[in-house]
This record gives C-alpha cells, structure tokens and sequence, in this order.
C-alpha cells in the first residue's frame, strides 16, 4: 500500500508508465506532420493523408489488443509484449529520420514501418493499461478507484502537454546533419518508451495479474452473426416473427446476454454520427499546423515552432474540465435548463464546427501574402529595375506596366501573363531615356519570373530570371543576391554557408534561413566589407542587389518579391479555445453516457465502439485530403457544414432515445425470474408445450 492507504503501491508504476507512453506518443506525432512535409519531401495533402491513415490505425488496432489479453495473454503479458513492438517501432523509425542512413526509398520503407509497429504497439495496450490499473484494487476501494481513473486520466495530458511542447523545440532549435533534428525528436519519444517499458516491468512483483476469461466483444459479434444468420434461414411467412432481430440468436445464446446486447445496439446507433467530430479534431495535428507555417509566431522575440501550438489543447483541457465541471454546468442547471448528455455533445458538435469556420477565416488572411495559384496559360511577372532611371516596359499583347519603373524600385506584386500555349516567346519593349530596345524571352505556363533590367557598359540589357512560386516551408525565410559590381563576390552568412556571386548582374540561387536579422560579410578580390540586410522576416523571400553607391560605397537594395507571413500566429487561439471546449463536451460527456447505458458485462465493447468512431473520423479525413478538391480555406467550410449537418441528424436521433438504467433493468429481469414460493404460494414454472 502507499503511505499506508488503501491504493496498492504498483499503480505508482503504472501511473508513470502510462505518462512516459504518452510523452512517447503525442512527442513523435506532434513532429510527425512537418517531418513527412520537409524531410520526406511529400506534399502537404499525401502528408495529411499519410498522418491520419497512422491515426487511424491507433484506434483499430485497441481491439485486437483487447482480443488478445481477454482471450489468449491476459492483460499484463500483452502489455510487456506489444510494448516491446512499440519500442522497435520508436527505433526504427528514429533511425529512419537519420538522413545519412540510405536514400529517399529506405527512409520512407523505415518510416512506414517504424509508423506501423508504433501503431501496433500503442493501440495494442491501450484498452489494457487502464483496466489492468483497476484490476489493482479491491472490490471495497472503489472510491480510490475512482480517484486512480482521475490521476491517470491527468498523467495522460501532463505527459501529452509536455511532450508537444518539447519536441517542436528538439525538432526546430537543435541542429544535426546539417538540418532540423528529426532524428533526436523522435529518439527522445523512443527513449521515453524504453523508459516506460522498465518501469512497468520494474513493479511486476507487486501487480495483481487476473487471468484472460474470454473477450466479450468477440462473444457480442458471435451472437449477432448467429442471429443474423437464424434470421435468414427463417425467412418463411409460416414462421411466427419475433419482437427484435437479436431475439433470433435465442436457440443459442442466453435470454440475458440477448438483453445486454440490445442495450448495447442502441447506444452503437447513437455512435454512428459521432466519426465526423474526430474527422475536425484530429486536424490539429495535421492541417493546422500546416496552417501555422503560413503564419507569424514571433512573440516579442520568443518564436514559437508551428507544430509547438498543439500545447494549446492538452492545456486547456486541464483548465476547461474543472471549470466546466465546478462553473459552467452548476450555473446551467441553476438557470433550470435540462443540459441532457445529448445536448452537451451536440453543442460540442457546434463547438467544434464554429472553431473550424475560424480556422477558415484564419486561413483567408494568412494567404494573402501567397501567390494565388496559376491555371494553364498563365505565368506570373515582376520587373526589377537596376539601371540608373526609370523605363517603361511593354509587351505586345499584354495589358501591364502601365506606369514607369523607377530605378531598384521595389515590385508591388507580380503581374499575370496570358500565354497562346504552355510556353510563348514574348517580345519586351524598353523604352529608357528616350530610346526604345527590344529584348525575346521564352516563357512556361504557371512559372513565376523577374525581368532583371540592366545597364552594363552603357549598354541596355535583359535577363529572365525564375523565381519561387511558394513560401519557403517551414515559416522561413530565402534570400538570394544579385552582383551589380563588376567584380565577383562571396557572401558569407553565418559562420559556414558562403555564397559567391558572378560579377556583372551575376544572380545566386535562393538560401532559406531562419526568421531573423542579417549582417552579411562580403569579399571580392581587392575588398571586404559587411552588409546589414535587416530583418528576413517568416515565410518571405527576397532579392538583395549588391551595388555601388553614388559615393563609391557598397551597399544592399533589398526587395521583397514573396510578401512575409503578416497574420500572427496567435489568431489560431479561438480556433483551438473552441475545439478543446468541444471536446470536453462531446468526448467527456459522450464516453460517460454510452458507458451509463450499458451494463457492467459490456462497458468493453462500447470502449471499443468508441474508439472505432474516433478510426473511422481518420479514414474521412484521409478520403477528403487524397482527393483534394478543394482550396484549403473551402476545405475547412466544407467539414465545418459536414459537421453542422451531422449534428442535426445526431440531435433527431438522441430526441427519440429513450436514456435507461442499465442495472434497475437487470435486477428487474430478475425479479421476473424468482416467482414466489412461501406458505400456500405455488412456485410457478413456464414451461413450452408441443401440440
């Protein structure tokens, strides 16, 4: 015992197993979304799908977790054996994030099966480790049960509110290989699942261990099928029809089990909508954090990493449950308004609806600063003017530059080119100083350009450049020089990375560098000198044009060419204050009712049934991001509208559901079963007569 109470001393064990589990899980998940984007180099939508087929899988594999310890291992072997896969799983896909270990094809082989085992191992023990808690105590402390429920359910969210806050900053802010450290944010989750591991085997001799009696979920499909099956074999008119479809599994299975199940059916009914709320929720880890990329995280100069903002909801579940439950629900009932469970998860369901229009909104802001995408026929243009006046730019056949460019002035935005096919020589007229030049440039459909104009040797001249058509991933900066001196020169930035740049209007390909301000060393061959480039600010990219100054000095021009991420990262906040205030109330209320409506016998199969709802919102999510149809913002109205309408369906069915008591029906059963038998009472026996 503990202090001399009456908890048993090896739920300590399993209390810290089940928080360094979840640090193990929820720190390599939180990475798991940038990891496929930057290290794999996959797209953002086959990254979304990838992210939650693996979601997806955690909650189908806790039944087969729970069939083996119920039928075959019992729950303590199954947790020490798929601990272990979970483990392998951890290694291999550390190792898998090591980007000197094999090519492109060996780490995503790695990966999918690190991804694979971790699956495995995390939903295989997830049904076990809590039940196996509640196995340690007497059936006489169910109130230090209750309170063992309660700090496991609280190292559950310590362990998942440290952990999404640690390994963005491992990801991000330690460097190895020349990069973001994936490997070391997914080896401290492995480390920590070794960890969770030994400690769990540590307290073996003092755990209560029950034997495997037989999965009750597995008996449930049994009598169903059975039932199913008698049904269609009696298909005849001649035979008499029963009350319910189960009461056809009677010729086998017991008047009670049948009973038990019905309660059961009509809770799984309710279940049916519930996969669309998990499809909104668990885009926190993916979508949204890919939102955050697009978004400004500098707070006053602590910058938060984009996937550092699913801290958010683990937090503020600590901080809504209490209030809701000592605030929020006391108040409504003091207002005299009957807040059934089925309201409150249908107001999560708004909850949650609402956060995703937000998310919408937040979404329309942040791409403003992008370029808009390009259809065929299309390329997008900006002039950048490095002689020593203004010119004026015309291209036969198209409607732009209708005003003077001034010298090293800075684009206000590209300007769209209509092209006859998927690549069009054009013409461009260069009217400078009273004379005109014409320059032919080959242009490609949906490319992006600068036409730098120059003026070497008093000679007017043109290049077409090609520019970047995305932000830099990873909410960083690119940069890249143009050498107006007539002279090479090597750009030193930091301490290792130089540049060198050919004289004469030489141009540098793009470096992307963390957000930041820049003093650059420069050297040619007869000087040194630094240049100040000033803040490179998130998700911008810039041309800097090393030139001479009137008085022979060197200086920098700085031009934006991708606008930097102008909406602030913490306008993601409602977004996330409304779906954790959903998900306490959907998902806290919902597993509470469904767990209220059935009997103590079948409190399992509706834990897997709940489970199986939070898989199957994955599998929707996969099926709309592998589609891709539609612009991200308009992705997030599309869910937002599933949802809304899934909510109505939801609240018509829980309008005619009756709510039971479980085990007032049983014990009435049984009444019915014991007929009286005292003094000149006669005990009753039903019997069936063949006639």
């Amino acid at each position: 015992k503990l202090c001399g109470t009456n908890y048993p001393l090896s739920i300590a064990f399993i209390v810290v197993n089940e928080f360094c589990e979840r640090f193990s899980y929820y720190g390599m998940k939180a990475v798991l979304t940038l990891y496929f984007l930057n290290f794999l180099h996959w797209d953002e939508n086959l990254s979304t799908t990838i992210y939650h087929a693996f979601a997806g899988l955690c909650y189908f594999t806790p039944v087969l977790g729970a069939l083996i310890a119920d039928t075959w291992l019992g729950k303590f072997k199954t947790i020490i054996y798929l601990s272990i896969v979970y483990v392998i799983g951890h290694v291999i896909k550390s190792v898998g994030a090591i980007p000197t270990v094999g090519n492109q094809v060996v780490h995503v082989v790695l990966s999918m099966l690190g991804l694979g085992l971790i699956a495995l191992g995390t939903g295989g023990i997830k049904p076990c480790v809590a039940a196996f808690g509640g196995d340690q105590f007497e059936e006489e402390h169910a109130y230090e049960r209750n309170k063992f429920f309660s700090v496991f359910y609280l190292a559950i969210n310590a362990g998942s509110l440290i952990s999404t806050f640690v390994t963005p900053v491992l990801r991000g802010d330690v460097k190895c290989f020349g990069g973001d450290c994936y490997a070391l944010a997914f080896g401290v989750p492995a480390a920590l699942m070794v960890v969770a591991l030994v400690v769990f085997i540590s307290g073996s001799g003092m755990y209560k261990k029950t034997p495997p009696r037989g999965n009750v979920l597995f008996e449930v499909c049994q009598c169903i099928a059975f039932a199913i099956r008698n049904r269609l074999k009696n298909r005849s008119r001649q035979i008499p029809k029963r009350e319910h479809w189960l009461d056809w599994a009677s010729e086998k299975y017991s008047k009670q089990l049948i009973n038990e199940i019905k309660m059961v059916t009509r809770v799984l009914f309710l279940f049916i909508p519930l996969p669309m709320f998990w499809a909104l929720f668990d885009q926190q880890g993916s979508r949204w954090t890919l939102q955050a990329t697009r978004m400004n995280a500098d707070f006053g100069g602590l910058v938060f990493q984009p996937d550092q903002m699913q801290v958010l909801n683990p937090l503020l579940i600590l901080i809504f449950i209490p209030v809701f439950d000592f605030g929020f629900y006391p108040l409504i009932k003091m207002c005299r308004i009957n807040f059934t469970p089925i309201r409150k998860m249908a107001t999560g369901m708004i909850l949650a609806g609402l956060a995703f229009a937000a998310a919408a909104i937040v979404d329309i802001k942040a791409n403003e600063t992008t370029l808009p995408p390009l259809g065929p026929k299309e390329s997008f243009i900006q002039v950048l003017n490095l002689a020593n006046d203004s010119i004026q730019v015309t291209i036969p056949g198209q409607d732009l530059f209708q005003q003077p460019i001034g010298a090293f002035q800075d684009p206000a935005e590209y300007s769209k080119l209509t092209l006859d096919g998927a690549q069009q020589n054009l013409h461009f007229d260069l009217q400078f100083q009273g004379s005109v030049s014409t320059f032919q440039h080959t242009v490609q459909e949906k490319s992006v350009y600068s036409l730098i104009v120059c003026k070497s040797e008093g000679i007017l001249s043109s290049h077409l450049i090609a520019d970047m058509a995305t932000k830099p991933a990873k909410g960083l900066s690119a940069v890249r020089f143009i050498n107006a001196l007539d002279q090479d020169v090597s750009v030193t930035i930091g301490k290792e990375q130089i540049i060198r740049v050919d004289k004469n209007y030489g141009v540098a390909n793009y470096t992307t560098l963390e957000r930041g301000k820049y003093n650059v060393q420069c050297n040619t061959e007869t000087e040194e000198f630094s240049l100040d480039l000033g803040l490179l600010d998130f998700g911008a990219s810039y041309t800097i044009v090393i030139t001479n100054t009137s008085a022979n000095a060197v200086e920098a021009r700085k031009m934006e060419d991708i606008l930097a991420n102008n909406v602030h990262i913490a306008w993601q906040l409602p977004q996330y204050l409304l779906i954790t205030a959903g998900e306490v109330m959907f998902s806290v209320t919902g597993l509470a009712f469904s767990y209220s409506q059935a009997p103590i016998s079948m409190k399992s199969v509706l834990q897997a049934g709940w489970l199986l709802t939070v898989a199957f919102g994955n599998v929707i999510v996969l099926i709309v991001a592998q589609a891709a149809l539609l612009e991200q913002w308009a992705e997030f109205v599309l869910f937002a509208c599933l949802l809304f309408a899934v909510c109505i369906i939801f609240s018509i069915m829980g309008y005619f559901y009756v709510t039971v008591d479980p085990e007032k029906l049983t014990k009435e059963e049984e009444e019915k079963k014991e007929m009286p038998s005292n003094g000149n009472e006669i005990s009753l026996v039903p019997r069936k007569t063949q006639l």
